[in-house]
């Protein structure tokens, strides 16, 4: 039965890392509320290091809007990180955020989502998180510069390796559900004549049920044109999760660089 697990969990991470890798250019962060009806890009960061100890980090992230009927706007969001050191994997994560947007060039409008994730490290086989909310522009200036905030609710399942965590509450479980509310804000913003870009995103994600389980994540990109179609991307990441399998870290540090490929 282990085994049985363990082949399906492998088939299920690399299905979704197949489908993450399927759009040809498809992360510079892409507006949705941009009239152009298809857009993508994607960026590859990595580090290789051999030797004594063999060090591997990859990186990539994809970003995909599609605008299928008038009014409707969907974006997909994909990232996959992988560690290795000494020839030992220590990270291996896939995360994809699809949203559907209604009437984007509002100042407010709504959405909807569905997430999907696993995490080598965290011993997280598979989270599914769906949900709704709203978005608020409080600047956009098409594609130079532009802030929004966002407000959301999700339903979450998270089905771990294992059932014993640092919070006692949830000892014995190994699937985790519980609501969740997000506050979301994202940006960018095109500095020094074009030479240099900005790009922020991050969440702070609590349970609307549990007072001790929330997360949050912190992105912040800056972006150097190369030429019409690259740019050189510098991007750190900081990640926090309450609750976790005993004896693991709650926070992640991640600092990468490489390219960014775009169509547009």
């Amino acid at each position: 039965m282990v085994s049985e697990s363990k082949n399906l969990n492998n088939k299920m991470r690399y299905t979704i890392l197949l489908l993450l890798l399927l759009p040809i250019f498809a992360i510079a962060q892409i507006n949705e509320s941009d009239t152009v009806k298809l857009k993508a890009s994607a960026s590859i960061t990595g580090f290789y290091q051999s030797g004594n100890v063999e060090t591997k980090i990859f990186r990539t992230k994809t970003n995909f809007t599609y605008k299928p009927f008038d009014n409707w706007v969907f974006k997909n969001q994909n990232s996959y990180v992988f560690q290795e050191f000494g020839l030992a994997k220590a990270d291996e994560d896939i995360l994809s955020l699809n949203f559907l947007y209604f009437k984007t060039d509002k100042k407010m409008y709504p959405f909807i989502l569905g997430f999907v994730s696993t995490n080598f490290r965290r011993e997280i086989n598979l989270r599914t998180l769906t949900g709704g909310g709203a978005t608020f522009v409080l600047l956009n200036d098409h594609e130079d510069h532009w802030l929004k905030f966002s407000v959301s609710s999700e339903y979450e399942q998270t089905r771990f390796g294992k059932s014993d965590f640092n919070e006692d509450d949830y000892d014995g479980k190994s699937t985790v559900r519980t609501l969740r509310g997000t506050l979301w804000a994202n940006g960018k913003y095109t500095l020094l004549k074009d030479k240099m870009i900005l790009t922020h995103e991050s969440y702070y994600q609590p349970s609307l049920l549990e007072s001790n389980n929330y997360r949050w994540q912190a992105d912040i990109g800056l972006q150097f044109p190369v030429w019409k179609y690259v740019d050189f991307k510098v991007d750190y990441r900081q990640t926090f999760e309450s609750v976790v399998i005993e004896n693991q870290k709650r926070e992640d540090h991640f600092l990468t660089f490489g390219l960014l490929l775009k169509n547009f």
